[in-house]
């Protein structure tokens, strides 16, 4: 097997290439991440440094070189601290794409349907489906955070345990408008209503559409670095949205949301 290739006179390893590809990947990715926040600025920034200190050394111009060179040397440890939540989403995006995350094939082949049971699953989902309909056709304001994945860290001192069995009714209540919970957003863990009145981090996204307001924006904050889903009625215009990823959707019909909680709540496990 030839391990040269030939390429308009150049010479590559198959290593060369690989590795090529693999920095390209990587590249695309933290693009995807970053891309519509104010960390997206701060990355360019740093592109710019390191694009600096190789030009000062191929110019050879020592001065400047050992002051970028220190400067990247400290830069380490604060790109690290400043990019902490965006670290945090992309090794959890790397983790999605690895042989052993839920939705691969050996994950698929060695937990096959028929041990599976989704009856919990369904149940949150009607229950889920069946409050929205009715606060959506009330005007009742609601932020409903479901993790899919692990168990959330959030605001204990200001948000109310639940611990209760997700209904309709539940969540209802918990959203009237008379309600002292119905303020901050309701979390869902497992089959599990968690906590009530819970203050979310708002997203500094300067790509969200200016009518959406604190809940769409604390829907999307919530979505940026951990795996859940959050959904959304308007209480002004009495519309579902929801935020996956760091992502909005509006105007989403009820159809639409069941959908969504399938493939977040089974399709993702089956």
């Amino acid at each position: 097997m030839k391990e040269v290739i030939q390429f308009y006179g150049y010479e590559f390893r198959w290593l060369n290439v690989l590795d090529l590809l693999i920095v390209v990947f990587l590249i695309i990715q933290l693009y995807r991440l970053l891309k519509g926040s104010l960390a997206f600025n701060i990355f360019v920034g740093l592109l710019m440094v390191y694009a600096a200190f190789f030009l000062v050394r191929a110019l050879q111009m020592p001065i400047l070189t050992s002051i970028l060179q220190n400067f990247i040397n400290v830069g380490i440890i604060a790109i690290i601290i400043i990019f902490q939540p965006e670290i945090r989403k992309f090794l959890l995006v790397l983790g999605k794409k690895t042989p052993l995350s839920k939705d691969s094939f050996l994950t698929k082949l060695f937990l096959p349907d028929k041990f599976k049971s989704y009856k919990d699953e369904e149940n949150i989902i009607n229950e889920v489906i069946v409050a929205v309909s009715h606060m959506q056709a009330t005007f009742t304001g609601a932020l409903i955070v479901i993790a899919t994945t692990y168990r959330l860290k959030f605001d204990t001192a200001s948000s109310i345990t639940i611990d209760g069995n997700v209904s309709a009714k539940l969540i209802e209540s918990i959203f009237d408008k008379h309600s002292p919970l119905h303020d901050g957003a309701l979390i869902i863990v497992g089959n599990k209503i968690l906590a009530a009145k819970v203050i979310l981090p708002v997203s500094e996204n300067p790509n969200l559409p200016t009518r959406v307001g604190l809940r769409h924006r604390s829907a999307v904050g919530i979505t940026e670095h951990s795996d859940n889903l959050a959904i959304i009625v308007s209480e002004e215009r009495g519309t579902i949205a929801y935020a996956q990823d760091g992502n909005l959707v509006t105007d989403v019909s009820l159809e639409d949301l069941k959908v969504k909680l399938y493939e977040v709540l089974i399709d993702g496990y089956a």
